[in-house]
């Protein structure tokens, strides 16, 4: 009974370190108090509720208005997936204002055709930025990643439509999408120029720009040549667009010189100095928000455009403790679950539920059994793989309207399929061996009664609804959250309740027949100690999101562009988060396994985290 001995002790432990996290991220994004932080709701001229975190340093008062930077995040993110940007712009002065595009975090959703409009919302930032009257109306920058930098582009777009001398934008720096590099508001903003028709121009006007081109960016800075073929992104430099762009729009067949990267370039328009420049760091593209070089070139470029009231040299970063306190956080609110879970066992209410004694690992499977063992857990690595590939086109045709988000239908029915798949596994496996060798499905926890499975429902909601309300305690009191990159568990608005609730059936199929597999069929030992197998276990959950990611990357490495074609680049992207959270489950429902026998309570509890954090970290498209 150990484990039930330490429950207690890492539950006290899992506290200490979630709180820590929740001091420790907001000092570093209030720079040890030095700036405030505040949570904006408002109706914006488009109509809509609009959500932002500002960051006000000290120093910006109405007698000295700072500049101001608004800043977005891309397509299936939030706000707080900019912490590297507002900690180390609000530090050296700017006031900062990150939003959540509408559809994203807690801004209201809006039909797609609404999207263009006031920049999807960013636009609507930049006004209330400048009635803000601590900042300075003639140094207003704008930022965003991805389709983050797309808003900015239509924000610019927006803001021309005012008169000369009352537009509010002055710099712009496009983080992983392309410039506007044409005047033709019916293509794409990233049009590659493929016909006649398109003429170079500079939409920018006076305003200074700069753009982070990744060379491994899934996505953006990829041209046709005259002969067809597709110039990659690490090449973007040498491309006609981009020497357009660093030539203020000059058609670069006619004028202008060959210009590089890491190099600003000036220009009077109008009476105004203006600057282009281009930044190639070698990375994907989710990395940028993630990079110090891009932390780097981005400080660089608004220092040199704006100008920061308190200049700190751009390799001075800090938004790395914040990253860490936040993992920290991460760390902490896994190990509550866990321990949380524990201590709910010794209650009155739920002790029935606690195995009189821990569960541990039968006899390693020698002849048939063995290869029952290994081949189920390899047939399963490799259907996981296909399949996530194979329901992709599936999903985006045929998303029903009321699951108004796509990534987490796409997701959810690539889980459907795995649930199924592995319930078929184990039925085999048990029809043609694991019966004639005398398992007991009851005794394993396999089979279990309805008024068990009932509690099991109960505490399940108790557990996850006492982790998540860790998660708003550092929401309202410290405006922090628990993450690390692409993970991330953060605080969520009402409707996400909803939208968890159609999506949770999807992912209570995968986990629990995940949890029955892991612990119920798979739970060996070799002679080996019990955490060899969980490490296996979790392996083998992983290892078909690994094995893609490898294919892909290492071709996007070595031929310079992504390998699976046949999909949206986005599917890469999205497993790196998989990777990560599928081999936790193993990791997280073996722990409660062992002291309950009872593979639902850890596969119902983990669906239900994992259904929160995607509903509550995508864009809900209606």
């Amino acid at each position: 009974m150990k484990l039930f001995q330490g429950g207690k002790k890492f539950l006290i432990l899992s506290l200490v370190l979630v709180l820590i996290s929740m001091i420790g991220a907001s000092a570093v994004q209030t720079s040890g108090g030095k700036v405030t932080v505040k949570d904006l709701r408002w109706e914006t001229p488009s109509g809509h509720l609009m959500s932002a975190l500002l960051f006000v340093p000290d120093s910006a008062t109405v007698d000295n208005p700072a500049p101001g930077i608004v800043t977005s995040h891309g397509w299936y993110n939030n706000r707080e997936m900019q912490d590297l940007n507002f900690v180390e712009y609000s530090r050296r002065g700017y006031v900062v204002m990150s939003i959540d595009m509408y559809g994203h975090g807690n801004s209201d959703a809006v039909a797609s055709t609404e999207w263009q409009n006031r920049g999807t919302g960013m636009y609507d930032a930049v006004e209330l930025m400048a009635d803000l009257p601590y900042v300075d109306t003639s140094k207003i920058g704008v930022t965003g990643h991805s389709n983050g930098a797309r808003a900015a582009n239509w924000s610019v777009l927006e803001d021309n439509k005012k008169p000369e001398g009352e537009q509010l934008i002055s710099s712009v720096l496009l983080v992983a999408n392309d410039a506007m590099y044409s005047s033709d508001p019916g293509e794409p903003l990233y049009w590659s120029m493929r016909n006649d028709t398109q003429e170079y121009t500079n939409v920018y006007g006076s305003r200074d720009v700069g753009i982070i081109a990744a060379k491994y960016d899934e996505f953006f800075f990829r041209s046709l040549s005259e002969d067809g073929t597709v110039t990659p992104p690490r090449d973007y430099i040498d491309t006609e667009y981009a020497q357009s762009f660093l030539n203020f729009g000059v058609d670069p067949k006619d004028e202008g010189e060959l210009r590089s990267s890491y190099t600003f370039y000036g220009k009077d328009i109008n009476g105004v100095k203006a600057t282009r420049v281009i930044y190639n760091p070698n990375q994907i593209h989710p990395w940028n928000h993630f990079s110090a070089s891009v932390v780097e070139s981005s400080v660089d470029y608004f220092e040199e455009t704006i100008g920061a009231p308190h200049p700190i040299a751009p390799s001075d970063q800090a938004w790395q403790y914040k990253a860490f306190f936040n993992f920290l956080g991460l760390i902490g609110f896994f190990m509550f679950v866990v321990s949380f879970t524990k201590v709910m066992l010794k209650t009155r209410i739920f002790s029935s539920l606690r195995a009189s004694k821990e569960a541990t690992a039968a006899a390693a499977p020698v002849g048939i059994g063995k290869a029952w063992f290994w081949g189920g857990l390899f047939v399963s690595a490799i259907i996981s793989g296909w399949s996530y590939l194979a329901v992709f086109s599936w999903s985006v045709e045929n998303r029903p309207a009321f699951l108004p988000q796509a990534p987490v239908f796409y997701i959810g029915v690539w889980s459907v399929v795995m649930g199924v798949v592995t319930l078929v596994i184990l039925f085999l496996s048990y029809r043609f061996f694991s019966k004639k060798q005398g398992m007991d499905l009851r005794e394993t926890g396999a089979i279990i009664s309805w008024k068990p499975l009932l509690k099991t429902i109960i505490l399940s909601l108790v557990v996850t609804v006492a982790a998540f309300g860790l998660v708003f305690i550092a929401d309202y009191f410290f405006k922090t959250d628990f993450r690390l990159w692409v993970i991330a568990i953060k605080a969520f608005t009402p409707d996400k309740i909803l939208l968890a609730l159609k999506y949770l059936p999807f992912f209570l199929v995968f986990y629990v027949a995940n949890s029955i597999a892991v612990n119920c069929f798979n739970y060996v030992s070799g002679g080996k100690k019990e955490w060899v197998n969980t490490a296996l276990m979790a392996i083998f959950n992983g290892l078909s999101a690994a094995v893609l990611i490898a294919i892909q990357y290492t071709h996007f490495l070595t031929k310079g562009d992504v390998y699976f074609t046949s999909v949206s680049p986005i599917v890469g992207i999205w497993l790196f988060p998989i990777v990560i959270i599928i081999p936790l489950a193993a990791i997280i429902t073996r722990k409660i396994y062992r002291v309950t026998k009872n593979p639902y309570l850890g596969g119902i509890i983990y669906a239900i985290i994992v259904t929160v954090m995607m509903v509550s970290n995508t864009l809900t498209q209606f």
